[in-house]
């Protein structure tokens, strides 16, 4: 997966199968300004958006969520020092909810 940010990658997705920025939000339920912002990076996506996205621009959810994921933690924590730890505490919290 590239560097790209999620809104990029989402832009990227859409313009490859010629939607309309209309045509995805309103498959979302969203203002054609919503998106465009996602898509800029000028605001974050909901999570709720992940599933219908990927189904409309016809893509792997998991690479859909991955991207989103990977795109909010670096953007809200990049700059931290212990990144790296707060990750691996996360991943283990994670893990006992789960059991």
């Amino acid at each position: 997966m590239s560097n790209e940010t999620f809104g990029a990658y989402i832009k990227k997705a859409r313009e490859t199968i010629n939607l309309t920025l209309r045509k995805v939000a309103a498959h979302l339920d969203i203002d054609t300004s919503t998106l465009s912002k996602v898509e800029r990076g000028d605001r974050h996506a909901s999570p709720d958006y992940l599933k219908p996205l990927a189904a409309i621009l016809k893509l792997n959810l998991k690479e859909v969520q991955t991207k989103f994921i990977a795109d909010k933690i670096s953007k809200d924590f990049g700059g931290m020092e212990h990144l790296t730890d707060g990750l691996k505490a996360a991943e283990q919290q994670i893990k006992k909810k789960k059991k």
